[in-house]
């Protein structure tokens, strides 16, 4: 079957050749050249990779990197999309592009699955034992948890949560300070982090692509 993209490489070319700066930063950024790159030209475009030429400063000859698509692209229309997030992850890295402000907090559904699983932990662990005066039917699974699992089991998951939601939280407060976000917004994605961990930060990871698009969009 042939490549969607490829089949369109010559228009997808011509389009990058209105946008010189970006290329500069896939050659610099994704291919790795570390040269001093005066310009740059798509050369072809396929689903798995796009091929680019380059020039440097004082260079006489043309130069040629390949840059993979990882994960490949499915179909033309994702072509667009691809670009714009590997234009804003090389802008943003080699110094070219301030990082867009973050302003909406939103909590992921993801967090009942944490909720749920930490509830699930306090409830095994501080669950009464069968000679204790308060134990009643509803422990029972505590009770044959405890009783069943390796002794380390149940510290070592605390352990986790102790240690990596905090971790965790490090991160989104870096977050916090690259994208500029108010006190009150930033706080919550802090704190929220600390709390449910992986499912906060996701959230903040997608608010960030999504501003990061939104910020190249409005500069076209």
């Amino acid at each position: 079957m042939a490549d969607p993209v490829a089949s369109k490489s010559g228009f997808l070319c011509m389009y990058m050749s209105n946008h010189p700066d970006t290329l500069v930063a896939y050659v610099k950024h994704w291919g790795k050249v570390t040269e001093d790159v005066s310009s740059a030209k798509m050369k072809s475009i396929n689903t798995k990779d796009m091929t680019l030429t380059y020039q440097t400063k004082g260079g006489s000859s043309e130069k040629e990197v390949r840059v993979q698509f990882d994960p490949p692209l499915l179909g033309y229309e994702e072509v667009k999309p691809r670009l714009i997030s590997m234009k804003v992850d090389a802008e943003e890295a080699l110094g070219m592009a301030r990082a867009p402000q973050i302003t909406t907090f939103r909590l992921p559904l993801g967090i009942w699955i944490t909720t749920s699983l930490i509830a699930f932990l306090i409830y095994t662990t501080f669950s009464p034992e069968p000679s204790s005066p308060n134990f009643s039917p509803a422990y029972l699974p505590a009770h044959y948890l405890r009783t069943n699992l390796p002794a380390w089991a149940v510290p070592a998951s605390w352990y986790i949560v102790a240690i990596l939601h905090p971790l965790e939280a490090l991160y989104a407060f870096y977050m916090v300070r690259r994208h500029r976000m108010p006190f009150t917004i930033g706080l919550c994605y802090v704190l929220g982090t600390l709390t449910w961990g992986f499912p906060v930060l996701n959230e903040l990871r997608h608010q960030r692509q999504a501003a990061r698009i939104e910020s190249v969009l409005k500069g076209q």
